[in-house]
């Protein structure tokens, strides 16, 4: 009998847990981070582990913001430096170690990649973010750049979607 009683009260518990989780509106859907010193935020959704850098295995013929292949966690996978694929660094800058750091794509993206960023910013929600209104026309984007958003303090910050970055020609392209 008292088994029964504990568990109805643990049904009961993880109920209201659910609950809270589904009307709990302002949780996190964003990782901020830098590169290059730009402002970027990647889904949530999009994006999985973040890994110190690890020692990677060249791979020769590759682009040169193709950094190599690391074993994250048991798997491989490229490492594509961020920066210099976007043309915004030279390739082979060297970064400050304590502070760059590799982002996972989600595993359900069917890529096995990480990208190099210079520093984590930490998490933003939705509520924190409004579209960007001194965006403006900047000309051709490649798909994968999504909206620009500004923050409460006003720091404006570029949508990376890494689900069209996986699919990207150029981005597919390592062999130079």
């Amino acid at each position: 009998m008292a088994n029964k009683q504990a568990l109805r009260e643990l049904q009961q518990r993880l109920a209201q847990r659910m609950q809270a989780a589904r009307e709990q509106t302002n949780s996190a859907s964003w990782l901020a981070v830098e590169v290059a010193g730009h402002a970027m935020l990647f889904s949530l959704k999009q994006a999985a582990e973040i890994f110190s850098p690890v020692p990677l295995k060249t791979v020769p013929y590759a682009q040169p913001w193709m950094l190599g292949v690391a074993n994250l966690r048991g798997g491989l996978h490229t490492v594509v430096d961020l920066a210099a694929f976007l043309g915004a660094r030279e390739p082979g800058t060297r970064l400050d170690a304590n502070q760059s750091r590799f982002v996972a794509i989600n595993s359900d993206l069917n890529i096995n990649c990480a990208l190099l960023v210079d520093r984590l910013l930490g998490l933003r929600s939705d509520e924190q973010l409004s579209p960007d209104p001194d965006a403006g026309e900047v000309g051709a984007q490649p798909r994968f750049a999504g909206a620009r958003l500004k923050d409460e303090h006003g720091r404006s910050w570029q949508v990376l979607d890494l689900e069209a970055l996986s699919k990207h020609e150029q981005f597919l392209r390592i062999v130079a």
